[in-house]
């Protein structure tokens, strides 16, 4: 669902039920191209190599440790990642001058994402669930390798928040005394004892603590589109305080606080269309602008200690930061790179060094260093197969197009090389997770293994999309399956008018929200699209909205607010559940599902496919045992994208 547990979006406090850099600003939106002239030069090049799932998915995945943890080792020699190459992902360092990797946890079944080295030792903190279930934990890895769970409770989720300013401590949020609260515990870091930091009596969401330890800022939501911000003095017995007070529908989130303890960056769109970023003092109480721009503010932080900042920006589906030296002002301008974004950065403790991710369209995440004022980069990893020829990936293009009411619909279009007006290819609709999530420009091995054999895909940011603006974002409160659909439904309508889409294999395919908006699309508009790949996809809001994981209580009335009470809306939850009418599906369909899923419960896919089946329509279902909402083993991604790639071929036929 929209706007969902922990990170900020486009209503500051919420991320989608799926499971990603130099300031931007409206001088920097991406200009669209004609999809009808881009790449019409690549289509009369040499034939583009076909590469299986399997090669496509070779290629290694790295991401980057917690930004609030340490990911430099003491002695800077090393930084800390995860990466798949194992098979799942496990956490790794890496040698900063040799770029040699060390694998330092051994998972075979359950992902491990590394989350801070200790910062006078070699020891690291990680996380990991068992299956996809997300009930994670925070394990660490001793200095012999063995590794210890530090939250053993049964039925218990946890995430870790930062370190003490003496790195004494560190702390951890914990449901294990309440499902539907979480606890803050501060642990040492020699011996790992703990104590208790705050009660969450009220539900709150936490967000962050200040580096001297006194202030604690959590959020509230009210509505989907109203949100507050709290402050705990933990040095008092007294409550939290509501310091965002406000009239009407507006959100208000938290960046980070400020590395001296004397200010508390916040997020608010009360001004304008997007997302702002404020400062407000611990002591007064007075707000002030601190970062503006013609985009939302994704997010603010600042490095070790407390120098540098850096602000991401989202800007037309590309996330651009800025990176200021705050001892004089002056903007850090980062070494020359190869075409990509700079993505999760992550400095040293003592900030002589950064580290941070370089992605594009046709280049995976890379993980590259460098000495801060230094003339060079530092490239530590390849991800990209190198039996892959990057030269035969496609560079994606920001295009929009009109929905049925006018709406423009900002969306991330995919041209495979060979598609011309003489040789016209079958397309695809993709349907971002959320309702609130966003497509992005990036790597997505998924959309390249699709292009690169004859596909052309769309990614519809349709209305409720995250990064456009509030109102935008709000459009599709309590009207799912309606305008949204119906902005999918014009997205074939867009695809029609490209005169190098076969306008007569038209597909539809997404995953959670999207999976949704598949089997909706096929249900209440089952003439429209072709074939359906739904991936992980609800199909029945009456029993989704009732079996929402009990860790979910600080934001259900905003999820409510957003989707409609079960206990009142159980009407309309029926009229926009698929399941309800799966006996319209006429067309083929494959289904996708986590056996593990807390979401999305198996038993929907069960039930849809039992219907679909029962119309003597085809139906292909895939069950991953060991998977929850979404892919965390590579063995499940190859045999999900081998899949996908057959019944497209089967019943779109590129060649046909």
């Amino acid at each position: 669902m929209k706007r969902v547990i922990g990170t900020l979006t486009a209503t500051l406090v919420f991320v989608g039920l799926v499971a990603g850099l130099v300031a931007g600003c409206s001088n920097n939106r991406a200009t669209p191209i004609d999809p009808n002239v881009a790449g019409s030069v690549a289509a009369l090049k040499t034939p583009v190599s076909e590469y299986s799932a399997e090669a496509f998915f070779e290629t290694t995945s790295f991401s980057a440790a917690a930004s609030t943890g340490f990911a430099y080792s003491p002695d800077d020699s090393a930084i800390l990642l995860n990466s798949d190459e194992s098979g799942v992902f496990n956490v790794y360092e890496v040698n900063t001058k040799t770029s040699e990797r060390e694998q330092l946890t051994a998972s075979k079944t359950n992902a491990n994402f590394g989350l801070s080295f200790f910062p006078n030792d070699r020891r690291i903190l990680f996380t990991a669930d068992n299956g996809g279930d997300e009930l994670s934990h925070i394990w660490v890895r001793e200095l012999d390798g063995s590794v210890k769970d530090l939250t053993p409770t049964e039925n218990t989720k946890t995430f870790f928040i930062d370190w003490s300013q003496d790195n004494s401590e560190f702390y951890v949020a914990t449901n294990e005394r309440d499902a539907k609260v979480f606890d803050v515990y501060a642990y040492k870091a020699d011996g790992y004892g703990r104590r208790s930091v705050f009660e969450n009596s009220d539900a709150l969401s936490i967000n962050a603590i200040s580096n001297d330890g006194r202030w604690l800022a959590m959020t509230k939501s009210r509505t989907s589109a109203d949100s507050d911000v709290y402050l705990k003095d933990l040095n008092s017995q007294e409550a939290a305080k509501l310091i965002t007070e406000h009239e009407g529908n507006i959100a208000y989130g938290v960046y980070a606080f400020s590395p001296d303890s004397k200010n508390l960056i916040l997020a608010t769109n009360e001004h304008g269309e997007f997302n702002q970023a404020w400062s407000y003092n611990l002591k007064s109480g007075s707000m002030a602008l601190y970062e503006s721009a013609n985009w939302d503010i994704s997010f603010v932080g600042f490095s070790k200690t407390g120098r540098y900042k850096y602000v991401g920006v989202n800007d037309d589906a590309v996330v651009k930061i800025s990176i200021t030296d705050l001892n004089d002002g002056g903007t850090v301008t980062l070494p020359p790179l190869p075409i990509g974004n700079v993505r999760n950065i992550r400095f040293s403790k003592n900030d002589t060094k950064l580290a941070f991710f370089l992605n594009g369209d046709t280049s995976p995440s890379d993980l590259y260093t460098l000495d801060m004022g230094g003339a060079t980069a530092k490239r530590l990893t390849t991800a990209l197969n190198p039996a892959i020829d990057q030269n035969d990936l496609v560079e994606a293009s920001v295009v929009r197009y009109e929905s049925f009411d006018g709406t423009e619909i900002p969306s991330i279009l995919y041209r495979p090389k060979n598609a011309s007006k003489n040789n016209k290819v079958p397309a695809l609709v993709f349907v971002h997770g959320g309702p609130g999530g966003q497509t992005t420009k990036g790597y997505s091995a998924l959309f390249q293994h699709l292009v690169n054999h004859g596909y052309a895909v769309l990614g519809a940011n349709n209305r409720g999309s995250s990064g456009y603006g509030k109102t935008f974002f709000h459009m599709d409160d309590k009207a799912h399956g309606e305008g949204d659909l119906q902005d999918i439904v014009w997205g074939r309508k867009y695809l029609e008018s490209l005169e190098w889409v076969d306008g007569d294999k038209v597909g539809i395919i997404g995953g959670s929200y999207g999976g949704y908006m598949v089997a909706a699309a096929l249900a209440f508009e089952p003439e429209v699209f072709d074939v359906g790949i739904d991936i992980f996809g609800v199909t029945n809001w009456v029993r989704t909205l009732k079996s929402i994981p009990p860790w979910w209580e600080s934001f259900k009335e905003s999820l409510y607010d957003e989707m409609g009470d079960p206990a009142t809306d159980e009407e309309r939850h029926r009229r926009i559940s698929p399941l309800f009418h799966a006996q319209n599906i006429v067309k083929p369909l494959m289904v996708i599902q986590g056996a593990n899923d807390p979401r999305v419960l198996q038993v929907e896919s069960d039930e849809l496919v039992a219907a679909v089946k029962a119309n003597n329509v085809p139906v292909e279902y895939v069950i991953f045992p060991d998977e929850g909402h979404g892919f965390r083993a590579k063995k499940n991604r190859i045999t999900a994208s081998e899949a996908y790639l057959k019944f497209l071929d089967t019943y779109l036929d590129p060649q046909g």
